[in-house]
């Protein structure tokens, strides 16, 4: 999962120059027919969070704990939520970009539970103590004021 963040972020990158693009033009579009949409404003807001997704993605696709999983999850889940409430008529591509936030709000619901999986194989029980070798220092001259 580690490659799928590192590859989902620099795509995201990419795909967040497009997304932009796209909505720019959108966006004019919708301002000279005056149709009163607002497909690129949305664009635009999918983008944004985009944009924020991949940046996280790059930047926890090393970490073992899931609380980059969960931002990844939020942040592209509101991206979803950005394409889904703009799929108007003039702007037929944000579906598409909808569909790549929702299967990284996927694939990270998966790393979850994969690093769930991963975190009970590999946390040994263990019932001894551990006694440092301070510790055993300082408890020598105790035991040596009680004999006298």
């Amino acid at each position: 999962m580690k490659v799928w963040k590192l590859v989902a972020g620099i795509l995201s990158i990419i795909f967040f120059c497009i997304v932009t693009l796209q909505s720019c033009t959108v966006g004019v579009a919708n301002a000279l027919s005056e149709n009163g949409e607002n497909t690129g404003t949305l664009g635009f807001g999918l983008a944004f969070f985009m944009l924020i997704g991949a940046i996280i993605s790059i930047v926890v696709h090393k970490s073992e704990k899931n609380g980059g999983n969960i931002a990844l999850i939020v942040i592209f889940g509101l991206a979803v939520v950005c394409g889904l409430a703009g799929s108007g008529s003039n702007y037929g591509d944000l579906i598409i970009w909808t569909m790549w936030c929702a299967v990284n709000v996927l694939l990270a619901i998966i790393s979850i539970f994969i690093n769930k999986k991963k975190s009970k194989a590999t946390v040994p029980y263990t019932d001894t103590k551990v006694v440092y070798p301070e510790d055993e220092e300082t408890a020598k001259p105790a035991e040596d004021e009680k004999q006298q």
